[in-house]
Parts: C-alpha cells; structure tokens; sequence
C-alpha cells in the first residue's frame, strides 16, 4: 500500500478524523467517475461518492491492508453503484413527436457563420463511445472503466470485482474486441476513454437554452386547489398531437419553466405534488440535445430517463400520478445560445 496512504489509514483507525480528508481529497475525483461511469448520472455519481466515502470510513476497522487502499476503496463504490442501479425506480418512456414549427415553440436565435469546431467533434466522438459503451454487458464495461480509465491492473481489478484473475483478463479481451468492432481506429482506449468520456471542460463552454412545461392530463377539471399556470398559442397548437399520445380529454398547463446554462449544468425546479424536476443537457449533436431528466419526490427518486430534444420537436413524457390524472412534461431544447 502507498507509504502515505498506510499512515493515513493508521491514523484513521486510531479515530483520527481529520487524517481521512486528504484520502478523500486524494481520491474524490477518481471515486466520483468511476461512479459516474456506472450509473451516467451526475447527481446519482455525487451521492454513491458520498455515501461510498461514508461506508469506507464505518469500515476501515475490518481493513487490514492486504490491498492498496484505493482498490479497496473502488470496490465500495462498485457496490454502492450496483445497490443504486438496482433501486432506480421505472423509467419514462420518452416520445419523438412530430415536427411542430419552431417558431410556434419557441424562437430560436440564429449562430449563423459558425463552422464546426473541435467541440463538436468531441461530442461527436463521445456520443459515439458512449454508445458502444452501451452495447456492453455491465461486467464489460466494469472491466472497461477500471483497467482503461483507471488504470488498474489486472490484480487489483480482481480485488475491486471479487473475481479471479483469469476472469478479469478474458472478459477484457472481449470487451475490447467488442468495443474494436463498434470503434475501428477511433478505440485507441487509454487516451479516448480518459480524454473524451470523463464530463470535462471542453464542453463546459457550450450552452444550451432549454425548458420545460408541466400538464395535468385527466378526464376531468382539475380539482380547484390545483395551481395552474397561463397556456398560449404555442401549447394549443401542440395539444391535438398529445391527445392522440395521452387520450385525455383535458390537459391544465402546471407550470413553465426555462433555463440557459452551459453543457453538463443541473437545473432543479419544483413541480407540482412536492416534486423536484431536475434537467442536465449532457451533450450537443447534429440531431439535437440530449438531457438528462429526474424527476424526485422528497429522497425518492421517481423518473429517470435520458431524453433527445430535437429542434423543433419537443420531448414528450408523462405518467406519473397528481390529482385527479397524470403529470405530463413537455421539453424543448436549442443549442448554442448567445
């Protein structure tokens, strides 16, 4: 074990607090990927990182160092991560509507002039990982992310996942044989993996304008302690298309909400039923934004679900409980703007 990392650990064991916090600032950022790697949700990666630095420090007790510290460490946020996952409540289904003029929508501000620039191509190549990634069984991708992300070898993933060497060796193999056919010339793991798909500055300057609307679909008024904000032509225009998706015959606009931060940002708003909607424009490509949606009701987490806004087609999800029918959230999305 690292010579510093052993003294911390032994001043920690002797009920030093103070000697855990340069272990987790040592650690912080590489516990926190590894976590967002599993589960792609930065809110959800904060919370396994908090709750694993927690576990790890009610269990340095049991530690005996056999193992550097920080696959041990790793092996609690892999657990952690795996208990996260497996409470992730039902997600929505998101539907791709059909084109609705977007200055019927919202007006969308030209960036004439701009050609494409290394940004996009990151994005493009990230997408594109990103997907590959997803074709991969979970233990795959585990593999994946510790040796070629973190740099782990092949004893220490053993020691993180709890199985045998020769384990860990052939699935690597063949998750990167998969990942080679998906890839191409773009694998090259090491440095893609890091550079490309760790959430990192080159997309911290892109900005995203975008917002959300929340109905009520029932099949009668809302009840009179419901709140209900304005609707517009805009909405009317859009109700026959959700009639056909809901078939309610009565949809109350809730609330309007709209937001313009950079990619990678959080927007947290309250909704109706003591809920919190909380959206993260992750990436920007040719066919429009992908977001990340949350919707959470005290410490539950009651929707998640990655959404494509499209320009000019609003994504459309809805399902969830209130009053007398169900919360339906209408989201549009323009990228760069000014």
């Amino acid at each position: 074990m690292d010579t510093d990392d052993q003294t911390l650990v032994t001043r920690c064991r002797s009920g030093d607090i103070a000697a855990f916090e340069p272990l987790v600032e040592k650690y912080r950022q590489r516990v926190w990927r590894l976590a967002y790697h599993v589960l792609r949700d930065r809110e959800e990666a904060s919370d396994v990182a908090q709750e694993a630095f927690i576990r790890a420090w009610q269990a340095l007790p049991n530690f005996r160092g056999q193992s550097a510290f920080y696959t041990w460490l790793f092996r609690i946020v892999m657990n952690v991560a795996a208990d996260r996952a497996r409470q992730r409540a039902a997600r929505g289904r998101a539907f791709g509507t059909e084109r609705v003029p977007e200055e019927e929508w919202e007006r969308v501000i030209a960036d004439e002039g701009v050609a494409p620039d290394e940004t996009a191509v990151q994005v493009e190549q990230r997408e594109r990982i990103t997907r590959a990634l997803a074709t991969l069984s979970a233990d795959h991708r585990a593999i994946i992310m510790l040796s070629d992300l973190e740099g782990l070898s092949y004893r220490e993933i053993a020691g993180v996942l709890g199985i045998p060497m020769g384990t860990v060796m052939s699935r690597l193999h063949n998750a990167r044989k998969r990942l080679r056919d998906a890839l191409g010339p773009l694998l090259a793991l090491v440095l893609v993996l890091g550079a490309l798909l760790t959430p990192g500055s080159g997309l911290a300057e892109q900005t995203v304008r975008f917002g959300a609307r929340v109905l009520l679909a029932s099949d009668a008024p809302p009840p009179a302690n419901v709140p209900s904000a304005p609707s517009d032509k805009r909405l009317e225009s859009f109700l026959p298309k959700l009639r056909q998706l809901f078939r309610y015959s009565e949809y109350t606009s809730l609330a309007r909400f709209r937001a313009e931060v950079p990619v990678g940002t959080t927007q947290k708003w309250s909704v109706p039923g003591d809920r919190q909607l909380e959206l993260t424009p992750e990436s920007v490509s040719e066919q429009g934004v992908k977001l990340k949606l949350r919707l959470v009701h005290g410490s539950v987490t009651e929707l998640t679900t990655d959404i494509q806004a499209k320009h000019g087609r609003p994504a459309v999800i809805g399902g969830l409980k209130y009053a007398n029918g169900v919360l339906i959230i209408i989201v549009w999305a323009n990228p760069d703007a000014r």
